[in-house]
């Protein structure tokens, strides 16, 4: 089987980056006749994050679409047999995925060996979901723009996360970075 195509949205915090994966997500399904699936990678931590959880869901539930909604804030890998060729999949978000495993128990965080197996586990099970469907959309936040400090592990963090950009973007057949509600093309044919 073929792999499918592999579309990477990434944005400020509330640029507009996941309606647009979804519109995308939407779009894709229309034109195949593919199943829609959104991976939630969200955690309910506090109250705000438990609105936004359950905002997302309704949304979701009431655009009529059809979402098969995987709630999946860790271990992406024990889903990636759950797909078939059919389906279109969005997983929101990256970042969020990363801070689950990243900040996730036992304080490892420092050991290269830590980060080197969660980046390495993260783009494996991309790299799996991808081949089983017919579209994989990836939305991250954008958030290597802002000055790091000298917080070891912030730096760490960001710069787990900017490999996991640049890996995934190497792979992608689109790219896209929105700002304000536009999303500006960074790889790929333009539609």
């Amino acid at each position: 089987m073929a792999e499918g195509s592999l579309i990477f949205i990434t944005g400020g915090v509330r640029s507009g980056k996941s309606s647009y994966a979804e519109r995308t997500a939407a779009r894709s399904a229309e034109k195949t006749a593919g199943k829609l699936h959104y991976i939630a990678a969200g955690k309910a931590f506090d109250s705000e994050m438990e609105a936004r959880i359950r905002k997302h869901r309704y949304d979701r539930d009431k655009s009529g679409l059809g979402w098969t909604t995987w709630e999946k804030p860790s271990k992406l890998d024990e889903i990636s047999g759950s797909f078939g060729n059919q389906d279109i999949i969005l997983f929101d978000c990256l970042t969020t995925l990363l801070n689950n495993e990243f900040f996730g128990g036992e304080d490892v965080w420092q050991t290269r060996e830590f980060q080197q197996n969660l980046s390495n586990e993260i783009l494996s099970s991309v790299v799996e979901i991808r081949k089983k469907c017919s579209c994989l959309i990836i939305v991250s936040n954008e958030v290597l723009n802002e000055a790091i400090g000298e917080n070891e592990l912030v730096f760490t963090y960001a710069k787990i996360l900017g490999k996991l950009h640049r890996e995934i973007v190497k792979l992608a057949d689109e790219a896209f970075l929105v700002e304000a509600g536009i999303p500006i093309q960074m790889k790929g044919d333009p539609a």
